[in-house]
């Protein structure tokens, strides 16, 4: 037999709480979005390795209202399934509605107005059978006993048609049992959670039972997916997905962290992984065949197909040549109208200095790109002539609101000049790195690896100057909290004052640089001699 391989994660960078459903030999996955706009990135391939994003699911502000939403706040997790000819995205807006649903028939294309389910929690889940639909979530602030509920619902209305949600399982007893999905085999109902909270202590595990309300018994192999007090560099496994494949074979998505620094942190975010699974003879599941989670995979399986789809590219450009902005950009909330153009100056971005700036929750100009690579090279053309001291406009490197480091274009006592700032909660560090004459055209560039961040320009298309480097653990969830990951941001602002001024991006690029293979990538680094593989 052949042999598949492949790199987790295979969603890197910002991709947490995956879930996944197949129709066909073709396969959709989504991933949660937090405060950032459009929500719900949807996925599709026809190998489980090698994902092409072909839309998101809350696209409007009448499905998506972020406004006033802190960081970390906004979409929590999301589930994709499909049934009847129509896809089913169900998720919690922790701003707005609470747990809703959306569908689709074409899951590119609109996805309808929020149908909302008023039972309380968070990560809600659908499942289908004979007709009736089933929906789940956790207990959060809204039921005195921890666990997982259930309630039957209307598919049409979301109307909750079986009175009180009802108690199914409150886990093994790890904190916060939460993301449950059910499924059914051999006449047992399987009732997947995650347990441990999203950090360290994260953790799979699994009970069943004959009858869909209960009661379940657990597997005596809990958790059955955790990388907990292991020495991975892969940690914080947990918000697990099965799917069963065009070939009847089983895997498992679920999303986990790759640590950059000893003392164990890091920035790029919860990521999406794939490992197999199967069910063992006592009808409870295994995966990886019980081993450790890794970073390059050999499974002995068929590859599900000969041509992948969507196969990532180390160099990703943006020339800003087209009406409307790639799917891999976002907003940090709902936009502004008027905060961003692409026809208003064709071939470039254009972002208006609003008043909000990046240390706030409200609206500002910002649109950025998630930064997936410990490894990279970010780099933007900037043309912003400051008409004030107040106006900035630049690249920012962003955790969250209060911790963000950046180089922009500004002024001082009315010259234009060259600013780096760090911020890491409330210690704010800036410094004017160069004064700046006239138009001249100035590139701005940041690169990367396990442990800095590396902040420079370029003038006239000459060599880059490097001017400031940050550790990237100050930029950590561990040291600036949240659910989120690092994005790349070209942003404006007048930094509370009135202006009209406008800033221009005339392309953008991002590269993967990584010389090594993953699991040698950093060898001579303080992680690895703590932690390897």
């Amino acid at each position: 037999m052949s042999k598949t391989t492949y790199t987790n994660p295979i969603l890197p960078g910002f991709y947490p709480d995956p879930s996944i459903c197949r129709v066909g030999e073709d396969y959709y996955m989504v991933t949660s979005t937090f405060e950032y706009f459009p929500g719900v990135p949807i996925f599709h391939s026809r190998d489980m390795i090698n994902w092409k994003q072909i839309g998101h699911c809350l696209t409007r502000q009448s499905q998506l209202d972020l406004i006033g939403s802190k960081s970390s706040g906004g979409i929590y997790a999301p589930t994709l399934r499909y049934h009847e000819g129509r896809f089913y995205m169900v998720t919690t807006d922790t701003t707005g509605i609470g747990n809703f649903y959306v569908w689709a028939e074409d899951p590119a294309g609109e996805w309808s107005e929020p149908i909302q389910v008023k039972q309380g929690g968070i990560d809600p889940s659908l499942f289908f059978e004979e007709g009736k639909v089933y929906f789940q979530s956790n207990a959060l602030h809204w039921n005195s006993k921890d666990g997982l509920y259930q309630s039957e619902i209307d598919l049409e209305t979301g109307e909750i048609l079986s009175g009180e949600p009802r108690f199914l399982w409150d886990g093994t007893g790890g904190k916060y049992p939460e993301a449950p999905h059910i499924f059914k085999r051999d006449g047992w109902y399987y009732l997947l959670v995650a347990e441990g909270g999203t950090e360290f202590t994260h953790s799979v595990t699994i009970a069943r039972s004959r009858d869909i309300y209960g009661p379940y018994e657990a597997c005596e192999r809990n958790p059955i997916l955790s990388h907990k007090g292991s020495r991975s560099r892969i940690q914080s496994t947990g918000h697990a997905d099965f799917i069963e494949d065009h070939r009847g074979q089983w895997w498992v998505v679920f999303l986990g962290v790759r640590h950059s620094h000893y003392p164990l942190v890091h920035h790029l975010g919860r990521e999406t992984y794939l490992a197999p699974m199967e069910w063992g003879e006592d009808g409870w599941p295994v995966v990886n065949g019980g081993e450790l989670v890794k970073l390059n995979m050999e499974v002995d399986r068929e590859p599900l197909a000969s041509a992948p789809e969507g196969s990532a590219t180390a160099l990703w450009r943006d020339d800003f040549d087209t009406e409307t902005l790639g799917l891999e950009w976002n907003f940090r909330r709902n936009p502004l109208e008027g905060s961003w153009s692409l026809t208003q100056h064709p071939g470039a971005l254009t972002l208006s200095c609003l008043s909000a700036n990046l240390d706030g929750i409200d609206q500002m100009s910002f649109v950025g790109r998630r930064h997936q690579h410990l490894e990279s090279r970010t780099s933007t053309a900037i043309a912003f002539q400051p008409e004030s001291d107040n106006e900035e406009a630049g690249l920012t490197i962003q955790q969250n609101a209060t911790n963000h480091c950046e180089i922009a274009v500004t002024a001082r006592e009315g010259e234009k000049v060259l600013l780096v700032r760090r911020r890491c909660g409330t210690l704010v560090v800036e410094k004017v790195v160069k004064d700046l004459t006239g138009e001249e055209p100035i590139t701005l560039v940041v690169t990367s690896d396990d442990e800095w961040y590396h902040i420079g320009y370029q003038l006239d298309g000459g060599e880059t100057t490097f001017v400031e480097s940050v550790e990237t653990r100050h930029l950590s969830t561990e040291m600036s909290g949240g659910f989120t990951g690092v994005y790349l941001g070209l942003y404006a602002t007048a930094n509370g004052a009135g202006s009209h001024n406008q800033a221009l991006f005339d392309w953008f690029e991002y590269e993967d640089t990584t010389s090594q293979p993953l699991e040698e990538q950093g060898a001579k680094s303080q992680v690895d001699k703590k932690v390897s593989e």
